[in-house]
């Protein structure tokens, strides 16, 4: 059972779209690229997780702050007697663990050991399980879900779910005896209401409006490379066609996004659509899927 879905963050949501807008430098779009890849691998897990058939909650993307350190779960997992942390990578490539170090295996590369992130996150969610009064068993696990991926020397350390383990794990849940009861419910409620929306560990580059890129992108490929119809409009690149009005509307979600100081104007939106032509139709879309606040030049919608 889902109690939080995983969605797409603030920060990757601006950073797809500043992507397509504008050139990042490097460092900004080698951010932006593992942001990306992690994401990915997240709901590749969540395909997973979604087979599960026994009695257990699913949390996911879950920031929880204890003793003023802050920690984020990928996915936590109640069941009956135990509580599961999952830690989900999306590494592709070959690696070697030396040393208590995860480095590629030809660059020698040193990258975050995530044993270590995952012994910190247990730690902290014990201590505010402690301090809450729950007595269940935390035990944690390092996902790797690429299939590319291949970690040379691996420890024999049964925290580690390796790709061609994935199945049997997922098994292995579904397969354990559980049944959830109110102060299960209770507990997952309690998480809930202490998860913290915006991460602290949010990194955006700076950006303005006169610097990006105008136009409506394909919701499907990114590419400013559409024709816009009277009610459609197609993608030259990936052929995804899509409604005019929701277009329009989605792009007025993506200025609230990147610009939530703006007010929402037919002029504005006309400006940032670049492609369609015609402000009365910018201006009939607007006015029948928001609400109209003031007068002709003053009206702006929310």
């Amino acid at each position: 059972m889902h109690v939080k879905s995983r969605v797409v963050s603030n920060e990757l949501s601006i950073l797809r779209s500043i992507n397509a807008r504008m050139n990042l430098s490097l460092k900004v779009k080698k951010y932006y690229l593992n942001i990306e890849k992690g994401y990915q691998g997240e709901v590749l897990f969540d395909q997973l997780t979604a087979q599960l058939q026994s009695d257990m909650y699913i949390i996911n993307d879950l920031c929880l702050e204890f003793n003023h350190s802050v920690f984020q779960i990928d996915t936590l997992i109640i069941s009956q007697k135990t509580i599961f942390t999952i830690e989900i990578k999306n590494y592709e490539g070959d690696y070697k663990y030396e040393s208590e170090e995860f480095r590629g295996a030809f660059s020698n590369h040193e990258i975050m050991n995530p044993l270590i992130q995952l012994k910190r996150t247990n730690s902290l969610l014990r201590s505010l399980l402690k301090s809450i009064r729950i007595n269940l068993p935390v035990e944690g696990y390092v996902t790797f879900v690429n299939p590319e991926f291949t970690l040379y020397q691996a420890p024999l350390d049964s925290s580690i779910i390796f790709p061609t383990q994935l199945n049997r794990f997922v098994k292995k849940l579904n397969e354990m005896h559980s049944k959830l009861n109110e102060q299960h419910k209770q507990l997952a409620d309690l998480l809930l209401s202490m998860h913290q929306a915006e991460s602290p560990y949010t990194r955006l580059p700076p950006y303005d409006y006169g610097e990006l890129q105008k136009g409506i992108t394909c919701v499907a490929c990114r590419s400013f490379g559409i024709t816009v119809g009277n009610k459609k409009i197609v993608c030259n690149q990936c052929g995804f066609i899509e409604d005019v009005d929701s277009a329009v509307l989605r792009n007025v979600e993506e200025l609230r996004l990147l610009f939530p100081e703006k007010k929402i104007t037919t002029n504005l939106v006309h400006e940032w659509c670049k492609l369609v032509k015609s402000k009365k139709k910018i201006r009939r879309i607007l006015l029948q899927n928001l609400k109209s606040v003031g007068a002709r030049e003053h009206r702006y919608f929310v």
